[in-house]
């Protein structure tokens, strides 16, 4: 036969496994114990690595935003990564070690440090946590360390840090904004003011031909063109008398000689202001050389020479006419008197319903030069509204900000004392020193069974050598191998007893802490 239906022959069942480790035990017993010791040791040395955590909620403020509108609106996971940057900079991580005594111990005492801030920074985690669903935000702050105590109290101390770094940011802003907002309202409020005296100065210059004006100017342009008419009737009522009067005066004296400016040239009986509107009547539709225009520019000449003469001797005239009564003499003057006056006043009109007409054609001009002056104004003036609204807006939110009713960080589990650490992980552990434990002495055995080719059952001197058994004899042992056999089974057992202790001991270890360990050990000692 050869090895390979030697090996056919091995068979794994549940009495192969009892037999083998009944005897393998000790091969088995022993690379388990030492695991065992090697796990508890190491469960003991390793450095500890213990954890603190506090949780800090993101309270939305208590003011209602429909009263007070909060100027910081930046989304809390981004304010959160802003002020975790600001935490973890280097001033305040140098901070935090002064105000905690990190890195007092001797290995680290002599680090350098920037190798101590970027230890410590690696230590600090920070975790944004937002239930959408619930409207709520929150954010935890994790420390870790070799010492609960101290890593409770930075946990505790960082959370300090970003409530105050938080209040101090906000506040930042919203006087910021404020200031912001106050410069822009000094500077609109300065152009608001150019606008102001330009319009002022505009309808200052402009006073007359303003918008708001041309119903006045029309209504004194129609009374100054009625008073023009009255005018003009009176002047033509006075010449009339003057005529009159002078008509009576020749009669008298049977003088050819016509007073005053009712005097009509022979050609065509017309007085000199018929002339006059003749002229310029034939002057809108002839040429200066139209025989019509000279003849009657000629006449026109001819009576104002012959008016003008009259009116260097008249007086002188009169008073050589015996036969004038006073009372016609002054009536003569009154008449002159008031046609002086009447052509005065025609003047004057005249003047005033030029300036009145160029006031209203000028209004239009005005109104539009206005409009752009007011459109500048109206925008300068609602952009100047909108700013003082949100100043107000922002002294009312800063106002908040200070008396921390806005939006706030409230700490709702603050960092304890941690009581288990969290590396090494001694349950892993555990699991890992059993496992390495049991698979080497089990692994030893079942190899060691594996190779041995020896023949230990009847059935197997059958199989090998295909022939049946007739009878087979047992071991005899003697006296003293019997001696070995019981201790070596009370050793065996002894031995599984300590190890079973060791387990426990290990057990306890890794569930309750070394520290559990040594405070039992200390209250069986006076027991014992």
């Amino acid at each position: 036969m050869n090895d390979t239906n030697e090996k056919s022959t091995f068979k794994i069942t549940p009495e192969f496994i009892l037999e083998l480790v009944l005897r393998r035990r000790w091969l088995i017993l022993v690379p388990f114990f030492l695991a065992l010791i090697a796990g508890i040791y190491l469960s003991i040395t390793l450095p500890k690595i213990y954890e603190a955590k506090t949780l800090i909620l993101i309270e939305p403020q208590r003011v209602p935003q429909q009263f007070v509108q909060s100027i910081v609106t930046v989304d809390p996971g981004e304010r959160i990564n802003t002020l975790s940057q600001q935490i973890l900079s280097r001033s305040n991580l140098e901070k935090i070690i002064n105000d905690f005594s990190l890195f007092n111990e001797p290995p680290q005492r002599d680090l350098f440090t920037e190798d101590k801030i970027e230890i410590l920074r690696k230590q600090i985690t920070i975790d944004v946590i937002s239930d959408h669903r619930r409207g709520t935000d929150a954010f935890s702050i994790t420390f870790k360390g070799k010492d609960p105590n101290k890593i409770a109290s930075v946990a505790n101390g960082l959370a300090s840090y970003f409530i105050d770094e938080n209040l101090k940011v906000r506040e930042s802003q919203a006087i910021g904004t404020s200031e912001f907002l106050d410069s822009e309202l000094l500077s609109m409020r300065s152009r608001l003011e150019q606008l102001e005296e330009s319009m002022k100065e505009y309808r200052k210059t402009y006073m007359g031909e303003l918008p708001e004006q041309l119903e006045t100017n029309l209504r004194i342009l129609d009374r100054l063109q009625e008073n023009l008419n009255d005018q003009q009737q009176n002047l033509r009522d006075a010449r009339a008398r003057v005529s009159d009067l002078s008509n009576q005066a020749s009669a008298r004296t049977q003088s050819v000689v016509v007073i005053g400016e009712g005097t009509r040239p022979a050609e065509g009986g017309a007085s000199l202001e018929e002339l006059k509107e003749q002229y310029e009547s034939l002057r809108s539709r002839y040429t200066e050389k139209h025989p019509d225009l000279l003849r009657t520019k000629k006449l026109i000449e001819e009576l104002e020479a012959k008016q003008s003469s009259e009116a260097a001797d008249g007086n002188s005239q009169l008073p050589q006419s015996a036969s004038l009564s006073p009372e016609l003499r002054r009536q003569i003057g009154d008449a002159r008197r008031e046609i002086q006056l009447a052509e005065g006043e025609i003047v004057n009109l005249k003047n005033q319903i030029a300036e009145y007409q160029k006031r209203v054609e000028n209004t239009p001009k005005r109104e539009q030069e206005l409009l752009g002056l007011r459109r500048d104004y109206q925008n300068i003036q609602a952009s100047y509204d909108s700013l003082l609204s949100r100043k107000l807006e922002a002294d009312i939110a800063v106002n908040m900000e200070r008396k921390q009713k806005g939006e706030q960080f409230r700490i709702i589990d603050s960092a304890k004392v941690p009581q288990r650490p969290v590396a090494p992980d001694l349950r892993k552990l555990f699991m890992m020193v059993v496992a390495v434990g049991l698979g080497i002495g089990g692994g030893a055995a079942f190899l060691l069974e594996y190779l041995n080719t020896s023949l230990r059952k009847p059935d197997d001197v059958e199989t090998f050598f295909e022939l049946p058994v007739l009878t087979s004899i047992p071991t005899v042992f003697r006296p003293k191998q019997i001696l070995l056999r019981k201790l070596d089974v009370a050793g065996s057992i002894a031995f599984s007893m300590i190890t079973l202790a060791f387990l426990a001991v290990f057990a306890f270890v890794c569930l309750r802490g070394p520290e559990q360990l040594v405070g039992a050990v200390k209250k069986l000692l006076p027991m014992g």
